[in-house]
């Protein structure tokens, strides 16, 4: 039978506000138990020690901190919606989205898929408070509340298209919601499945209920199986795992923490009281459980029991464990978290299998809490069982363990679960074909807003400070995990520790964070420049060869595609540091093969150009990534241009001068021997012929005040000087042959974008040797069209600083230059950086390309640290509160942007006054709940504002009131002007054309703003 991984776990829990909070808990075992928060009730009003009717016997109680917190902007809740949402509905979305990114899954990748939500809940005492108070009962107060709407609200929120579904059993709600979603996995109705539980105390209607029905602890605790056990004290908590198929959990490299082996669940039918224990029914429950997981019961090490602490629950309970596990060797060990908590509810399933999964996980169970004084009416040595008195150390190898939860109308769930096998708790890397290796991690995280960001920037800095996992793997699991936000993060660095550090520096300091983060308006559109002769120097990318096996195995192809026409190895000469690469036969292919290298690491990283150039011999490697010809042909080809022209006769030279084409023209036209060979720039001009003829050109120019600067070369390139080799390199170029580029290409030999039917062949190679190097037209026309980054590949950075001085584009934008390489001190962290920047400015890389392969291996990062400046509590529960407490406030707003992206309507501080603007800006302040002070003419009413067609209903109604004028919108003439607050407003005016000119005119009122 097909068994189910534990892939991601969240909770939250009195005293333990996460996943490693409630570990160190249950290790310690600490007490959550503490007073009823002012906030809840006003517990002296309801207690009375003797539990007179109407009243509690405690006023303590497990209760979680700040329940009333929920970052409404990270879901796009808005503040009014947020208010009306029963606060187990927030604390559910939340635990759910972190409990998904802890199976290293990023919740928005599982948008869209048959991915089902099961959640256990019993209470629904926010929906007692609010859908009473009749003249309060809005849309949002409807939606807000209910069973359904929990789990309803994670599929919707999430865009999860699996069965979801809200289970009420009482105290067995959460463990039959995992029932549920273990069976559906099963059954293949989804591939993954969220199972949940949740309790949230609002009112004391159940403390009072247990007094009256003779279960409540005067102290407010649960004392399981112990001798001092006098009934339940009541605990809160939220708890989620994301659950899928062993077999899945395997394939996908996931980690598990443990894996359910069977499930069973009954009820106890007719037995002496609809809300008493059924010894019997537990008996079967258990018995279904072991023989659907395949196993005995004595094979089973420990069981997370029900344990409410009540001597009859108590006591049924341990007789059901001993029909089971009474004289079959070793007692097992029997434990309840209940003791730590209290009786969270409709949450103590997920509670216990939360316990049971990080039990198996740490291969250790914690002690129980009250065991020292075990209640002996219990006879738990007969019965098989012992209490734990110190942690439990798990022996080597496979560990089974059950958990049982029970309701109080006798619907009974128990779970039989294991140790997770050894593949699947530590996953192996995960495999990939081709190259990989960038040579220095890059991590990356993703916010929403630039608030969230430094927040979670610090979350994650203080947890890896605490680590010693290397920085690889973590880096690599934050591309799968930390994603899908606005705002990107990314940084490379070698270790954890100086991860830590940067990460800590960009959360403090705006000039760093700047530097590391950027919110793209969407998908960059890359430009490749290849560096052309003159940027070679000896042991150029040797750091980068030497660091990252992505451009060692590319560089690497280069040299064996050179070696036939070579003679030696071009990578052998350049790692050396040989002088000699400076010389034009060795430099060309040298540069050939570092361009080449940058290119194909940079297109295997996922970064593909919408277009290249290359600068003079930069245009082989250009030519070839566009797919001119294939990467033998143009290691032929270059060699060939190399040694033909290294076999020149030595004596031209070439001459820089500052100043434009057309200046410098008139000077090279009075010697027939100069040619103009390249033009950079503006004032960026090289002169290329015999020496002596350079020599009375450059005397001419100084005499007109026009600076210039001999090229240290060993021959005058692009001149007439190169006319003896032509025929020769022709033939070769001939036999090589080349086509039409498959990638756009911006040819420096034409000064522009090649034509669609414009072959580079023999004869346009022949002529690039001859021809002047147009670079300034060229990069000019390319920039024209709009790259947002410019790559540049080869050993020093070049061409940036050229492209820097030519005139501004079209648009207005220059392109960000991105630099793999920047001299001679380089090595892979430029890379790494470069490949951060692409990332930042949008691109999405294949980043299993970037990890080593030992570094794919994912680990379980800190979860996402959601926003608690924004409190939602209810004023309908005031009555319940002491006098002495704060007055509980509504909803804090959600802060607006302060700054538009770039395309959106942007109205006047002037015309904010005008009446169709400020009626606007009532209307949608009242229906989302928003000051209008908060509200920016760019912010888009569903994806910034929570806008959905119940609002927007509320919405036309209001404006219909504020604006008379306006002739009786429709919904279906709203919708289509719905974009933006700014395209509302203007779509206003053209109904109401005198609201600019008049407010009387314009019908609008200020109304008080209702909350």
């Amino acid at each position: 039978m097909e068994r189910i991984a534990i892939v991601g776990i969240d909770c939250r829990f009195p005293g333990a506000p996460g996943t490693g909070a409630y570990w160190d808990l249950l290790m310690r075992s600490g007490d959550g138990v503490g007073p009823v928060p002012a906030q809840r009730w006003n517990a002296a009003e309801f207690h009375s020690p003797a539990g007179e009717a109407g009243h509690s016997n405690t006023t303590q109680g497990g209760f979680i901190d700040e329940p009333d917190a929920f970052d409404n902007e990270f879901f796009t809740v808005s503040p009014r919606e947020a208010a009306a949402m029963d606060p187990q509905q927030r604390l559910l979305l939340q635990c759910a989205w972190r409990a998904v990114e802890d199976a290293g899954l990023a919740p928005q990748r599982l948008a869209g898929t048959a991915t089902g939500v099961y959640v256990g809940i019993m209470g629904n005492e926010w929906a007692q408070v609010h859908l009473t108070d009749y003249p309060h009962v809005t849309a949002q107060a409807g939606s807000g509340n209910g069973y359904c709407m929990t789990a309803n609200r994670i599929s919707y929120h999430l865009d999860l298209k699996g069965p979801s579904l809200a289970v009420d059993t009482a105290c067995s709600s959460s463990l039959v919601a995992v029932h549920l979603a273990a069976n559906a996995l099963l059954s293949g109705e989804c591939d993954y499945a969220l199972a949940c539980g949740v309790n949230v105390a609002v009112t004391p209607a159940l403390s009072i209920f247990y007094t009256q029905a003779g279960l409540s602890a005067p102290d407010g605790r649960c004392k399981p199986f112990s001798a001092e056990a006098d009934g339940i004290g009541r605990g809160e908590g939220v708890g989620a795992v994301l659950l899928c198929r062993l077999s899945d959990a395997v394939e996908r490299g996931l980690p598990v923490y443990a894996v359910i082996r069977g499930t069973a669940v009954n009820q106890d039918g007719r037995s002496n009281g609809l809300t008493a224990p059924n010894r019997w029914a537990q008996q079967d429950v258990l018995a279904a459980a072991y023989r659907r997981a395949g196993v005995a019961p004595a094979d089973v090490a420990f069981t997370e029991g029900h344990g409410t602490g009540t001597a009859l629950g108590d006591m049924m309970e341990v007789k059901a464990l001993a029909h089971h596990h009474k004289g079959r060797g070793k007692p097992m060990a029997l434990g309840s978290v209940k003791g730590n908590l209290g009786h969270t509810e409709g949450a103590a399933g997920i509670a216990g299998l939360i316990k049971v999964a990080l039990s198996l996980h740490h291969r250790t169970v914690p002690a129980s809490r009250f065991a020292a004084k075990e209640n002996p009416a219990l006879r738990l040595k007969e019965a098989g069982l012992r209490l734990l008195k110190a942690p439990l150390r798990l022996p080597a190898g496979p560990t089974l363990a059950g958990l049982s939860s029970f309701g109080m109308g006798g619907t009974n769930a128990h779970a039989v679960l294991e140790s997770a096998p050894p593949r699947a708790a530590r996953p192996e890397p995960a495999a990939r074909p081709g190259p990989a290796g960038l040579g220095v991690p890059v991590l990356t995280l993703t916010a929403p807003t630039a608030d969230a960001l430094r927040r979670n920037l610090l979350t994650q800095a203080d947890a890896l400070a605490a680590r010693r996992v290397p920085a690889g793997p973590l880096s690599w699991t934050s591309h799968r995990t930390k994603t899908g936000h606005r705002y990107r993060f990314a940084v490379p660095a070698r270790d954890t520790g100086e991860l830590a550090a940067l990460l800590r520096d960009a959360a403090t300091d705006d000039a760093v964070l700047a530097r590391f983060a950027q919110a793209p308006a969407g998908r960059p559109r890359l430009a490749f420049l290849f560096t052309g002769q003159g940027s070679q120097y000896p042991a150029m990318t040797a750091g980068l060869y030497r660091e990252s096996a992505l451009y060692r195995h590319f560089f690497d192809e280069a040299d064996a595609a050179l070696l036939p026409h070579t003679g030696h190895s071009v990578r052998d000469l350049v790692l050396a540091g040989d002088e000699a690469v400076n010389r034009t036969a060795e430099a060309q292919p040298a540069l050939f093969a570092v361009g080449y290298a940058l290119g194909r690491s940079l297109l295997e990283l996922g970064a593909a150009p919408a277009a290249v150039l290359g600068h003079s011999v930069g245009e082989y490697a250009a030519a070839c990534l566009a797919g001119v010809f294939p990467l033998e042909a143009a290691a032929r080809l270059i060699a060939a241009r190399g040694a033909l022209m290294q076999r020149l006769p030595e004596g031209g030279g070439m001459l820089a001068v500052l100043a434009g084409h057309d200046e410098v023209a008139g000077f090279a036209a009075e010697e027939p021997e100069v040619s103009i060979a390249v033009v950079n720039g503006p004032k960026a001009t090289v002169l290329s012929g015999d020496s002596g003829a350079l020599m009375r050109v450059g005397k001419r120019l100084t005499d007109h005040r026009i600076r210039t600067r001999p090229l240290n070369v060993s021959h005058a390139f692009h001149s007439a000087l190169m006319d003896p080799m032509l025929e020769p390199f022709a033939e070769i170029a001939r036999e090589v042959g080349g086509g039409v580029p498959r990638i756009p290409l911006y040819s420096t030999l034409r000064g522009r974008l090649l034509a669609d039917d414009e072959p580079m062949d023999a004869a346009y190679w022949t002529d690039h040797v001859r021809r002047p190097v147009l670079f300034a037209d060229a990069a000019g026309r390319l920039f024209d069209d709009g790259p947002t980054h410019a790559v540049e590949a080869g050993p020093r950075p070049v061409l940036a600083a050229l492209a820097r001085k030519l005139g501004p584009p079209v648009s207005g934008t220059r392109p960000a230059f991105v630099l793999p390489v920047r001299g001679p001190e380089s090595g892979a962290e430029d890379l790494a950086e470069a490949l951060a920047a692409l990332y930042r400015g949008g691109l999405d890389p294949d980043w299993d390309a970037a990890a080593a392969p030992g570094d794919r291996v994912p680990q379980r990062l800190a979860p996402y640290a959601f926003a608690t400046a924004h409190r939602y509590w209810t004023r309908n529960t005031a009555h319940l509160t002491a006098p002495a407490a704060p007055a509980p406030q509504a909803a804090a707003p959600a802060p607006a942007p302060t700054a538009a992206p770039p395309g959106v309507l942007v109205l006047e501080r002037a015309e904010e006054s005008e009446p169709v603007w400020a009626a606007a800006l009532e209307a949608v302040g009242q229906v989302g709940g928003y000051e209008t002070g908060e509200l920016a003419p760019h912010l888009r009413l569903y994806e910034d504002l929570g806008f959905d067609s119940v609002m927007v209903m509320e919405l036309k109604t209001r404006l219909d009131e504020l604006l008379p004028g306006t002739g009786g919108l429709t919904v279906q003439d709203l919708l289509p002007r719905l974009a933006t607050l700014g395209d509302l407003v203007a779509f206003l005016r053209e109904c109401n054309p005198q609201g600019r000119q008049t407010a009387a005119g314009s019908g609008w009122t200020p109304k008080e703003r209702t909350a």
